[in-house]
């Protein structure tokens, strides 16, 4: 039996297949040395979306420079039908080797223009395509999705519950990642601990209640086990009663512990709420939070607290791990540029209905007003000087790292600086305004010439 998680020594073999025949036809007409450009984009905004918040680019950019074919990967294609020996024996000795300029992490971000642009010897640039795509997008949906519930708590607590709902153990560790930087303030997962140092939060279940059978010889048990203050689950008989069960015995924990928070996991949470509420002060644990589970997501935590549910903070899962409203990004890798056989680089462009691309090599100029609020992107040419601030940012050079990463709490704060600065009719969750996102004069008049053509 096999894991069917992607090693290290696997890296290079998550793509798809055209990729490497691209490769081998490229390798055969001997053109494979010939640089390329590719921006890496979203089309447009999902449906209800504002704004998205960019992330992903350290794993991506961790898999360009650890890049490469390694001999388990190497013996594979050895044996595969598809491909020749010439072809086998060039990927053994690939590397990354060229250029990304990039949008750094946390940055709000409004289609079409580039996230990520790749300029490298076409083998390298198309290759690499599929681990960017789904590294990249996965995290900035996941990351946007997180920053409209954390709005929507409207400064409560918001802990991303989501491993057990997503699409396997690599995309949770993932999303826990991304719901950090959209500004979650912890996971349930412990391998975002281990792996990014995120803080981890976490209850019982409803089986550990239901195995002592005697409710509040659980609650006292896990409090004796639990070295720091305890959360306990309150709902898995009745909700009311079990929160008088659990005051009684946060009121008598010892050493200077208190009961931290009790958590509601089904049944109406305004009501539910506002009687533990009650119960909870006359039982002498006045300080202590109520937390809501339970197929959350940023409609109903923003309609509970516009009731008045007296709830501190907020456990997301499917909802948030899965993006449930938008599960998925346009997002795009498409060739803007490539040299010619006497090595002068040429802009290019995708002209298919719907799926126009934005030729040559691009950057994003931001315009805010006096008081640092976005009012609108242009998209132009790399060389032009337009008015405002160029977002993307050189991150490698001939494959190697320009700059350290910063810590995931720096990303994490840019993300909620850039969000709260926005204005508030784009931020909002229904029907948010349109964020103005124009090209320049110039790279309008390159899309004309090049449809002429």
């Amino acid at each position: 039996m096999r894991h069917a998680l992607i090693t290290l020594e696997r890296m290079g073999l998550s793509t798809d297949l055209y990729e490497l025949t691209m490769a081998q036809a490229f390798l055969e007409s001997e053109i494979a040395d010939r640089t390329a450009t590719f921006d890496l984009s979203v089309r447009s905004l999902p449906q209800e979306r504002g704004y998205l918040v960019a992330a992903g680019l350290e794993q991506a950019l961790a898999y360009l420079r650890d890049f490469r074919f390694w001999p388990e990967a190497l013996n594979y294609l050895e044996r595969s039908c598809h491909f020749k020996p010439k072809l086998v024996k060039y990927l053994g000795s690939l590397r990354f080797t060229g250029s990304v300029e990039a949008v750094p992490e946390g940055t709000v971000y409004f289609p079409p223009g580039p996230l990520l642009r790749i300029t490298a010897p076409i083998i390298e640039a198309q290759i690499i395509e599929t681990y960017l795509l789904t590294t990249m997008t996965y995290q900035t949906m996941i990351a946007s999705k997180a920053s409209r519930v954390v709005d929507a708590a409207d400064g409560r607590a918001v802990i991303d519950f989501s491993p057990r709902r997503d699409h396997g153990p690599q995309a949770g560790l993932l999303a826990a990642r991304a719901a950090y930087i959209g500004g979650c303030i912890g996971t349930s997962n412990v391998l975002a601990n281990e792996r990014f140092d995120i803080p981890i939060f976490g209850t019982m279940a409803h089986s550990f209640v239901m195995f002592h059978r005697d409710e509040e010889a659980a609650f006292r048990q896990f409090a004796r086990s639990y070295p720091g203050d305890p959360t306990l689950l309150i709902d898995t008989y009745d909700t009311v009663e079990g929160a008088r069960i659990a005051a009684k015995v946060g009121s008598s924990l010892e050493g200077g512990r208190r009961l931290a928070a009790v958590r509601i996991d089904s049944g109406d949470l305004l009501p539910l709420s506002q009687q533990v509420r009650t119960v909870l002060d006359q039982g002498g644990c006045p300080d202590t939070h109520i937390l809501a589970s339970g197929d959350l997501d940023e409609y109903k935590i923003e309609q509970l607290l516009a009731d008045g549910a007296a709830l501190d903070g907020f456990g997301v899962g499917t909802q948030l791990g899965t993006s449930g409203d938008a599960p998925s990004l346009s997002s795009t890798y498409k060739l803007v540029a490539c040299d010619d056989e006497n090595g002068r680089e040429i802009p290019v462009i995708k002209l298919s209905a719907a799926k126009v691309s934005l030729p040559g090599r691009k950057q994003i100029w931001r315009q805010r007003d006096a008081d640092g609020t976005p009012v609108g992107d242009t998209v132009g040419m790399v060389d032009e000087e337009l008015p405002g601030d160029g977002l993307l940012r050189p991150y490698m050079r001939d494959g190697h790292l320009l700059e350290s990463m910063p810590e995931l709490g720096e990303i994490r704060d840019q993300a909620r600086e850039q969000r709260t600065a926005l204005p508030a009719d784009v931020r909002r969750l229904r029907e948010p305004a349109e964020y103005p996102v124009s090209n320049s004069t110039r790279l309008n008049a390159l899309i004309d010439k090049l449809r002429k053509r």
